[in-house]
């Protein structure tokens, strides 16, 4: 098994926690009035405890910060004409959970600060230099998307011995999973399991998947991490449990819509270092000189009731090493 916590991760927070009283104190100039653009596909509630963390360091809405909010609803293209929109507002930085929006919001300015808390391979898609030095005006959070696929994989496994053909379903829009898909791949070899693709790149294309799906009956569904497929986590879930398909995810949320498992970071722990981030950026410091954080706390978490509902007994070593079961 995959031990993700003996790898070293970056952390900004060294003695930050001494210093938070102070960064309240002085979390907004007298009389600014900050403005924040948030530019996803769809509202995401993993995303909250980033501005519940914003509000405990002095961010208040409609006291002294707007949040411009822009959903593209699995409309990618619209992710250009939302770049050029906070370019007008004169945003004072981006907040973006989906790497195409960051692209966008990169390729359309080199001044506004840019913070994507969940990117996928981000010096691989271009969208910074280096972890350590970003270089430009994009920082955030790297997710290390070989090694958790491969430790999905591995739940996965020790779920169903018999496992040996899963379909994959990702966005091929997002240059981020078309590098995690070959990452997947990688890790399915050495495991000794055969993936489908199933390639989605709008909302239009998941009924196709979907029936694709059904005709082929894999062993199990892993989906891979993005704004569009988490806009969809319910009907996946759905889809999964009415052809007993055993699905893996990518974090908590999406087993509370009802997906069997999820392994992966700490989504709060995420957002609130991201939190942290902006507020750096909004007192004067530069996306280029932030370092991208990489996540710390990681967790398998289990649906019992899914289990149940297509035909599954839970391993008891797999019960016995989950951080949180729902039943």
């Amino acid at each position: 098994m995959i031990d993700l916590r003996r790898r070293r991760f970056l952390t900004l927070l060294g003695g930050a926690a001494a210093a938070w009283p102070l960064v309240r104190a002085g979390a907004q100039q007298a009389g600014k009035t900050w403005r924040i653009g948030y530019v996803t596909h769809v509202h995401s509630s993993a995303y909250d405890p980033l501005f519940e963390r914003l509000r405990e360091l002095g961010y208040v809405a409609g006291r002294n910060v707007i949040i411009e909010r822009r959903y593209a609803q699995g409309q990618a293209e619209k992710f250009r004409e939302f770049a050029a929109e906070m370019i007008r507002l004169k945003a004072d930085v981006i907040i973006t959970n989906t790497t195409p929006a960051a692209l966008a919001a990169k390729n359309a300015t080199t001044t506004i600060p840019i913070v994507i808390p969940t990117a996928i391979d981000p010096v691989g898609t271009g969208l910074i230099n280096g972890l350590a030095h970003p270089g430009g005006n994009v920082t955030g959070g790297a997710i290390l998307t070989g090694e958790l696929t491969a430790k999905r994989l591995e739940v996965l496994k020790e779920m169903l011995l018999r496992l040996s053909w899963a379909a994959v379903l990702w966005n091929g829009t997002n240059p981020a999973n078309a590098l995690a898909w070959r990452e997947t791949e990688r890790a399915a070899r050495a495991l000794g399991v055969t993936l489908q693709s199933h390639e989605v790149q709008g909302p239009k294309d998941f009924e196709t998947a979907f029936a694709r799906m059904a005709e082929e009956r894999p062993d199990a569904l892993l989906v891979l991490d993005d704004a569009l497929t988490n806009q969809y986590q319910k009907e996946i879930a759905n889809f999964a449990i009415e052809k007993r398909i055993a699905s893996v995810f990518s974090a908590k949320h999406h087993v509370e819509a009802g997906g069997l498992m999820s392994y992966g970071p700490n989504y709060p722990e995420i957002m609130h270092r991201a939190a942290s981030q902006v507020d750096k950026i909004l007192r004067g410091a530069r996306p280029a000189d932030i370092p991208m954080e990489q996540p710390t706390k990681f967790e398998l978490v289990i649906n019992l009731k899914t289990a149940t509902a297509i035909g599954l007994t839970v391993p008891p070593t797999l019960l016995a090493r989950a951080d949180e079961v729902i039943e």
